[in-house]
């Protein structure tokens, strides 16, 4: 009796394992019915970023400096800077020896190695501000598999986040100047090697970095000598609100605060709706529905759709999101969202404390 009960009980977790076996792929669950958001930017500094899962109707967040590098976790080997604290870098030419650079070495480059200074050249020490980080081009090239072939940066580690007072309706998205660092990465089998160093330093230290298929990225701080998770599952986020390194034709870079960003590479597409008049937005988002969908506008290629674009920070006024507008989110689930961005500020006038409100379709 005891061996038929055996028999039984394998058989029984043999069909189970092979049903777990057979449906590995995760099943998407329907979202959840929106709801209005206040996204925990944190204030005039805006020290937060925040990643959003409209399905879910969760956030995760961290401070902007908690991270400086992400590595990519796909087949190729990219790696992108923190844009959220003014990151840059640029080649240190003729080093291959991390040891041997000094600060003497890069005078110069410090000079041209810089974010918000009006020159247009900066864009190159800057990662392609459309989030197309796989195939565009990236201030850390490509890491090759040949180890020589990957040389020495110099890298703008950016500003802190301000400490200091802000004055009602302004924003200040930098504080001091977090210094610099040489970097140098080569692959390790199927991940990364990062040496890092300050700049006078003769010796450096290094750290491993595996890639993790269930993410975007994988996150490390040269501060703090750590790896961490920063954005959630590649899958479970749909936008994130952050400052940003945007660029000012003829001009170079910019940071901007008050910016949302689209998960581009988690397959999430995104297009802006004008109304116009004499409809108004609000009217227009309480009537769009799925059969208003346009899917010839949506935006694969950029995740700076929303960006600044909800909202006026020079408004006749004051600060105001504008009225006429709402967008579209398809998320990487094949899920569709109406989104609409209702607050920039709070109650009382102060910066970073947006609002939106959100709806499946």
């Amino acid at each position: 009796m005891k061996k038929i009960f055996l028999y039984t009980t394998i058989f029984t977790a043999f069909l189970f394992q092979s049903c777990i076996n057979d449906n590995e792929d995760p099943v998407a669950v329907s979202p959840i019915e929106g709801s209005v958001v206040n996204p925990s930017v944190g204030g005039a500094t805006q020290p937060n970023q925040i990643w959003f899962d409209l399905s879910s109707g969760t956030e995760t967040m961290n401070q902007r400096t908690d991270w400086d590098l992400a590595f990519y976790s796909g087949d190729q080997f990219k790696v992108i800077l923190n844009s959220s604290i003014m990151m840059a870098a640029g080649l240190i030419p003729n080093a291959t020896n991390i040891d041997l650079v000094k600060e003497s070495d890069v005078t110069a480059l410090k000079e041209t190695v810089q974010v918000a200074n009006f020159d247009p050249a900066n864009i190159n020490y800057v990662d392609t501000v459309t989030g197309e980080y796989i195939s565009g081009k990236t201030a850390i090239s490509e890491i090759k598999a040949n180890d020589s072939e990957n040389g020495v940066y110099l890298v703008n580690m950016g500003r802190d986040i301000f400490k200091g007072t802000v004055a009602t309706g302004s924003v200040t998205t930098g504080g001091d100047l977090r210094g610099w660092m040489k970097v140098q990465i080569v692959r390790n089998g199927t991940g990364y090697k990062v040496k890092y160093a300050e700049l006078n330093s003769s010796t450096h230290k290094e750290v491993n970095i595996t890639k993790n298929s269930d993410y975007n990225f994988s996150f490390f701080s040269l501060k703090n000598d750590r790896e961490l998770l920063i954005q959630p599952e590649k899958h479970s986020w749909d936008i994130c609100f952050t400052v940003f390194t945007n660029v000012i034709e003829g001009a170079g870079t910019y940071i901007y605060a008050d910016f949302v960003l689209s998960n581009l590479i988690g397959g999430v597409g995104a297009y802006e709706v004008i109304v116009p008049a004499p409809s108004t937005g609000s009217e227009a988002y309480n009537n769009f529905t799925k059969d208003d969908i346009d899917a010839s506008k949506f935006v694969f290629d950029d995740h700076r759709t929303i960006g600044g674009n909800w909202r006026n920070p020079v408004g006749t006024n004051g600060l105001e999101t504008y009225g006429d507008r709402f967008y579209v989110i398809k998320d990487a689930d094949g899920f569709y969202f109406k989104i609409r961005f209702t607050r920039m500020t709070s109650p009382e006038g102060i910066r970073g404390y947006p609002q939106f409100e959100y709806k499946p379709l």
